[in-house]
């Protein structure tokens, strides 16, 4: 039994999948109070809900499959909140995974990723000082990444910028996986983190929160 903010679907709006057609699997509940939060809202609510009835549910919402993953799956994306504070939340994806969806997760990285099926492609959230919550880093969890996932660091300030630079040198995280850089929304512009990533010849991707500029910050269920 899961506790599910909400079911819906939406294109995905970040990493590698960007722009793609996705089912979105909310998780209600997060540990963590990031001081940029733009998803407070599922921290609480929704409703309890067993592995098949989510299936079921995110079977109705007939995603197509998607030529750039894997078998042509259809994709879904299950985050929160965050989803791995539901101990069933990993036996969720692998249902998922046996029913024909590419799953893909999103973590802050303050959860442990080792029971995560190696089917998921992993999103994780590395946590910047500015966000207030950069001690709930579980560094071990970077062991765990496969070469093919992704690390997000949100970016509030140059200060931010420069400290997520130094952990991706120190942990060799440019040649190990995928880095993406996202600007905090309303904190940094999208060309100042482009100019700083230009200047520190660092290889990442610039990652835009597609959805928020299709359909503005504050839009829920998209």
């Amino acid at each position: 039994m899961l506790r599910v903010h909400e079911i819906y679907h939406s294109l995905q709006g970040e990493g590698q999948h960007a722009g793609l057609p996705c089912s979105f699997i909310r998780l209600t509940g997060c540990p963590l109070r990031c001081k940029w939060c733009d998803t407070a809202h599922a921290f609480e609510g929704g409703q309890e809900l067993e592995a098949a009835a989510i299936l079921k549910k995110v079977k109705e919402l007939n995603t197509p499959p998607s030529a750039s993953c894997q078998k042509h799956r259809p994709l879904v994306l299950v985050t929160g909140g965050e989803p791995l504070a539901q101990k069933e939340a990993p036996a969720l994806m692998n249902e998922l995974n046996k029913s024909g969806y590419q799953v893909l997760l999103e973590t802050s990285g303050s959860e442990p990723i080792s029971k995560v099926p190696s089917c998921v492609h992993i999103l994780m959230d590395l946590k910047c000082p500015d966000s207030k919550m950069s001690e709930h880093n579980l560094w071990e969890n970077l062991d765990h990444l496969k070469p093919t996932d992704e690390i997000k660091f949100v970016v509030a300030s140059k200060d931010d910028f420069n400290w997520a630079h130094t952990i991706c040198l120190e942990k060799n995280l440019y040649k190990k996986n995928g880095v993406l850089f996202s600007a905090a929304w309303g904190l940094v512009k999208e060309e100042a983190l482009s100019e700083w990533m230009l200047e520190a010849k660092c290889f990442a991707r610039l990652n835009l929160q597609q959805h928020k500029f299709i359909w503005g910050p504050r839009k829920k269920g998209v």
